[in-house]
C-alpha cells in the first residue's frame, strides 16, 4: 500500500450525486429549452394574429417605422416612440436615485436601535406598502400637487421614488444584515465610528448581496413608470396611447411598445450581470 503524497491535501469524498432522470436531462438541455421558448412565443404571436384576423383587423406594420425614426431634409430624426423612451429612462433613473437615497435612510433608521427611528421607519413602510401605486400617484398629483405647486413630472418622480423606497429599504437592510458580525467588531476594535464603519466596511461588502434584488427593483420601477400615463406624462406608454388614438393601430403599437420595454429591461439585466461578476467574492 503506497503512502499518500503529503503535498496533496486530503479531500473527503461524499456519496456520488444521483443522476438526473433522462426526461429532465432532455428538457434541461439548451436546444430543447430554446425550442420550447420559440414554440410558446410562436403560439402567442399566432393566437394574437388569428384573433385579430377574426376581428377583421387590418394589420399595418409598414406604418410603424415612421414612429421609430424617419429621414427628412434635415437628416435622420428619431420618432415619437424613442422620445417617449427617453422620458421613461429619465423618469426611471431620477426616481430610482431618490428611492435609493430614501430607502437607505429608512433602512438605517430601522437598524439604528432607536425607538423613535424604528417607529418612524416602520410607520413609513406600512403606510406605503398598503396603498396602491395609482392611489399614491393621485395623492401626490391631485392633493399635494396644488398645495406645493408640483407639476405632473415632479409628482410622478416623487410617487415612484416614495413607493419604491419602501421596497428598496428592505433590500438594503437585508444586504447590510448579510455582512458578517465580525466585520462590525473588527471596525470597532480599530476605533471606527458607526458612520465610518458603514461607509468603508459594511456598505461596500453588502453590494454583492444587494445587486440581484436591486436589479429586479429597477426593472420593476421601469415597468411601474407606465402608470404615470394616467396623468399624461409624455413617457413611452403615453406616446403609444396617443399614436393609437390617431392611427387606430392598437396591435402594432402595443406590440412595439412592449418590445421596447423588454429590450430596455434586458439590457439593464445584462449590464448588472457584469457588475455582479466584478463584485463577486470567491468562496
Amino acid at each position: 500500500m503506497s503512502l499518500a503524497d503529503p503535498a496533496e491535501p486530503h479531500v473527503p469524498k461524499g456519496p456520488p450525486l444521483p443522476a438526473r432522470p433522462p426526461l429532465q436531462r432532455v428538457l434541461g438541455s439548451v436546444p430543447v429549452s430554446v425550442a420550447i421558448y420559440l414554440t410558446v412565443m410562436g403560439l402567442i404571436v399566432y393566437g394574437a394574429f388569428t384573433g385579430a384576423q377574426d376581428m377583421g383587423y387590418n394589420w399595418q406594420w409598414h406604418r410603424v417605422p415612421q414612429f421609430l425614426w424617419s429621414f427628412t431634409d434635415d437628416g435622420f430624426q428619431l420618432g415619437e416612440i424613442f422620445y417617449g423612451l427617453g422620458t421613461t429612462i429619465r423618469l426611471s433613473v431620477t426616481s430610482f436615485a431618490f428611492a435609493t437615497l430614501l430607502g437607505l435612510v429608512v433602512a438605517l433608521l430601522r437598524l439604528s436601535g432607536l425607538v423613535v427611528g424604528s417607529a418612524v421607519a416602520v410607520a413609513f413602510l406600512e403606510f406605503i406598502r398598503n396603498i396602491p401605486l395609482l392611489v399614491l400617484l393621485y395623492l401626490f398629483y391631485y392633493v399635494l400637487g396644488p398645495i406645493f405647486g408640483l407639476d405632473r413630472y415632479t409628482a410622478s418622480v416623487l410617487t415612484l421614488a416614495v413607493f419604491h423606497a419602501a421596497l428598496i429599504s428592505e433590500i438594503l437592510r437585508a444586504g447590510i444584515n448579510a455582512v458578517a458580525t465580525g466585520q462590525w467588531e473588527a471596525a470597532k476594535s480599530i476605533g471606527m465610528t458607526t458612520a465610518q464603519t458603514y461607509r468603508y466596511i459594511i456598505l461596500p461588502q453588502s453590494v454583492r448581496f444587494m445587486l440581484p434584488p436591486m436589479t429586479g427593483e429597477m426593472v420593476h420601477l421601469i415597468k411601474s413608470s407606465a402608470i404615470v400615463s394616467v396623468i399624461a406624462v409624455a413617457e413611452l406608454t403615453t406616446i403609444g396611447r396617443n399614436i393609437i388614438s390617431d392611427t387606430f393601430m392598437s396591435f402594432e403599437i402595443w406590440f412595439t411598445v412592449a418590445a421596447v420595454y423588454m429590450v430596455l429591461t434586458l439590457a439593464l439585466s445584462v449590464g448588472v450581470t457584469f457588475l455582479e461578476k466584478k463584485y463577486a467574492v470567491d468562496q
